[in-house]
């Protein structure tokens, strides 16, 4: 004991600082940095991995057309339209989110991926609204979400009432030739 008062006392006010700062920066980088770097390696790594040339990937494009049909082909065709609804009510029921009478609109272009927009309100706690917002983010890569409003009906409460506006993308219908008997 005695010894490290002599210790301490030779280091001074601005070595004790020291000392401490440094005592708490060791619990604090082992516990959130050291993590952080290893989750940004393995996302470095899996970017490489995705750069890399695989076997899905068509080789030699030549033309801007093969481009977008390779574009287009990433899209699941408007026919799965009433498939993707569903994977998008059992993401939410799966949240634990009430479903609400919903707005539904095709917005369809002469040329172009074909917009579903829907306008989905729904019920349940922040964490579950939140949950959904990111398994629809993971889970359907054709869907974006373009806007979240929430709202509550007193400041206690534990339940909120949300309204997500998604918009799911589709291939554009194919069009048929007169060359098929």
């Amino acid at each position: 004991m005695r010894t490290l008062r002599i210790f301490l006392g030779k280091l001074g006010a601005a070595g004790v600082l020291g000392l401490g700062v440094l005592l708490f920066c060791l619990p604090f980088y082992f516990s959130a940095l050291r993590p952080a770097e290893r989750e940004l390696d393995a996302k470095r790594a899996a970017s490489e991995r995705s750069r890399l040339p695989g076997p899905a990937r068509p080789i030699g494009l030549d033309s801007r057309a093969e481009q977008l049909e390779h574009f287009y082909a990433l899209f699941p065709p408007v026919e799965r339209l009433g498939n993707e609804l569903e994977r998008l009510y059992g993401l939410a029921r799966a949240s634990g989110l009430d479903l609400l009478q919903g707005e539904y609109r095709v917005e369809k272009r002469p040329t172009g991926l074909i917009a579903y927009r829907i306008t989905l309100p729904v019920r349940g706690s922040y964490s579950q609204v939140r949950g959904f917002a990111g398994s629809v983010l993971a889970k359907m890569p054709v869907a974006s979400i373009d806007g979240v409003r929430f709202e509550r009906k007193k400041s206690a409460d534990a339940q909120l009432d949300a309204q997500f506006r998604i918009t799911v993308h589709f291939q554009p219908a194919r069009e048929s030739s007169g060359d098929n008997p």
